[in-house]
């Protein structure tokens, strides 16, 4: 992205994997928060293509029995790690201001 918004999702680091889990605090719904949901998918997708974890397999592996299979691809996979809080994100300052604050 060329532009002065831009998302710092946390990447993977193969070497020591941190515990799975859900944080709710990052689960995004697609209807409600349609374009970020679509930017943080779609850059959690381009890590996946790098050879990123998938969190979904680590977490059922790990024993979570609600996740289900969404298949192999990495655009797939990012979708449904964002929709379930896998991923976490972190809004400019700027962006931060323009979110209407829920209460």
């Amino acid at each position: 992205m060329t532009d002065s918004h831009t998302l710092d999702v946390s990447p993977d680091q193969p070497d020591q994997p941190e515990p799975v889990r859900a944080d709710e605090r990052f689960a995004l719904h697609p209807m409600e928060r349609r374009f970020l949901f679509v930017d943080v998918a779609a850059q959690r997708a381009k890590q996946l293509r790098k050879g990123a974890l998938n969190r979904l397999t680590l977490a059922a592996a790990a024993g979570d029995t609600s996740i289900r299979d969404v298949g192999q691809k990495p655009e797939r996979v990012a979708m449904e790690e964002v929709r379930r809080g896998f991923v976490q994100y972190e809004l400019p300052d700027a962006a931060r201001k323009a979110v209407p604050q829920e209460g």
